[in-house]
């Protein structure tokens, strides 16, 4: 028998949790087709067979189970060893991945996630994709639908509502024009709004490059009330877009959820949203919400 990779162990036991090739090309990013292929190689290289096939899935064989078990106490001991080296190199990194609003949220208060006493480090990646939490890329995700993977935990936390923003004091005549998103970058609802309602004269393409392009009154834009009704700059331009309202939740790995770094980071992170709830959801007049978060 030849070595085999870690990766391909990995990709055995993504399928062997999922118990088949489409949740498990979700879980790591390749395709049903690859993997597939790849599970025979690892079969032929094991010299056993590990699954018993059919319409409905994969089912782990005698000798599937059994290495299944084992595998899941090397990954363990994997993360054991990346703690490890974390804690030798000085701190453990705990990695958030959250959109560019909540991340730019959290990074204006970030003193309520992380403080200077603290034994972790923080790497926030700012994404408008689905947070992916396979393969450990992240360890800490903020999504706008309830994780169906078995391998998730999650907590709900406050929803986000959406109005049209324009700037303070502009000039009537730009009040029917919209500012948006490009429409091949406009992956959220609230991007792709304007595009559908209205006649869009200016596109950008990234989100923080739509609020200055509002404020300096090139048009009107959909913008999350958190972000909108902090900004001095603007001023809603109607009512809550009732559509647009979502719920989201803060979602982590099951095994890892339970570390002491990922469990500080979840509480204080679920504490902030909860404590803003108000703002989020778009309630707060502008006169409060200028006055800060928190």
């Amino acid at each position: 028998m030849k070595n085999i990779t870690w990766d391909a162990y990995q990709i055995f036991l993504s399928v062997a949790r999922h118990g088949g090739l489409t949740a498990a090309a979700t879980a790591t990013g390749l395709s049903g087709a690859t993997i597939g292929r790849r599970m025979l190689d690892f079969e032929r290289e094991m010299e056993c067979s590990l699954f018993i096939r059919s319409q409905s899935g994969y089912a782990l064989t005698e000798d599937g189970n059994a290495l299944y078990e084992r595998l899941k106490e090397m990954e363990g001991a994997a993360r054991k060893i990346d703690s490890w080296r974390q804690d030798y190199r000085g701190s453990v990194l705990v990695r958030i991945s959250a959109g560019t609003w909540i991340a730019s949220f959290l990074s204006e208060n970030f003193s309520s996630i992380c403080n200077a006493t603290d034994k972790f480090r923080i790497d926030l990646f700012i994404s408008e994709q689905r947070a992916s939490l396979s393969h450990r890329t992240s360890d800490i995700g903020i999504r706008a639908f309830e994780p169906e993977e078995t391998n998730l935990a999650s907590i709900k936390v406050p929803d986000v509502a959406y109005a049209a923003y324009r700037a303070r004091n502009s000039d009537p005549a730009t009040h029917g024009r919209w500012v948006a998103l490009r429409e091949e970058d406009a992956i959220s609802a609230y991007l792709r709004w304007p595009h559908v309602h209205g006649a869009v004269t200016a596109t950008v393409n990234r989100p923080w490059a739509l609020r200055d392009l509002i404020a300096a009154g090139a048009g009107m834009g959909v913008l999350p009330c958190f972000v909108g009704d902090r900004d001095p700059r603007l001023q809603r331009a109607g009512e809550e877009i009732s559509e647009l309202r979502h719920r989201q939740w803060i979602v982590m790995n099951n095994e890892d959820r339970h570390r002491p770094e990922i469990r500080t980071v979840v509480n204080r992170m679920t504490d902030f949203l909860k404590g803003n709830a108000g703002l989020l959801g778009g309630q707060k007049p502008w006169a409060e919400a200028a006055g800060g978060a928190g």
